[in-house]
């Protein structure tokens, strides 16, 4: 296992359609072992394979228990509900900002061995999962922003969630 080198806005890999990948074999073992590798490196919740350079239909995403799911040409089935919150991405290092997410969604994907399977997530899951497949077709989370977010616009939005948490 190795960590790869992220690849940050500006780079054309980043703007490309990935392709569907076909051979589950040992290359693509390599590399969904260097994404979870490289995300933890990272400190991050999500990593989709053109932020690596490679542009295959392959994203990790850390679960809600910190289990490292491998998603192989996911596709969203359906969405429900809304939530609305502060997004970064490791390829736009060191910014952040508000964006409209659904509040659950059902995926299908594969898995490293091609075997395909259904997975619902929520909230802050379900937030993880939609940008991470919209790597896959070439598009950032820039895209869904009107500005970027300062660090103290950032810190208040958690600070009011944790105290609407602590109301209920």
């Amino acid at each position: 296992m190795a960590i790869r080198r992220i690849v940050t806005q500006g780079d054309d890999r980043l703007a490309k359609k990935c392709r569907t990948v076909t051979d589950f074999n040992k290359r693509l073992h390599d590399l969904l072992d260097d994404m979870q590798e490289t995300l933890a490196e990272a400190q991050g919740a999500g990593l989709a394979a053109p932020q690596v350079g490679i542009l295959r239909r392959a994203v990790v995403i850390v679960d809600d228990e910190d289990n490292m799911l491998e998603l192989v040409n996911p596709e969203i089935l359906e969405e429900s509900g809304e939530q609305r919150g502060p997004e970064g991405c490791l390829s736009v290092p060191g910014k952040w900002g508000m964006v409209t997410r659904p509040n659950c969604v059902r995926i299908k994907a594969q898995d490293r061995y091609g075997n395909w399977f259904e997975a619902e997530g929520e909230g802050l899951l379900a937030r993880c999962v939609c940008p991470e497949i919209e790597h896959l077709d070439g598009h950032l989370y820039v895209e869904h922003i009107d500005h970027f977010l300062t660090e103290e616009e950032v810190e208040a939005f958690y600070e009011e969630e944790e105290a609407r948490r602590e109301e209920r």
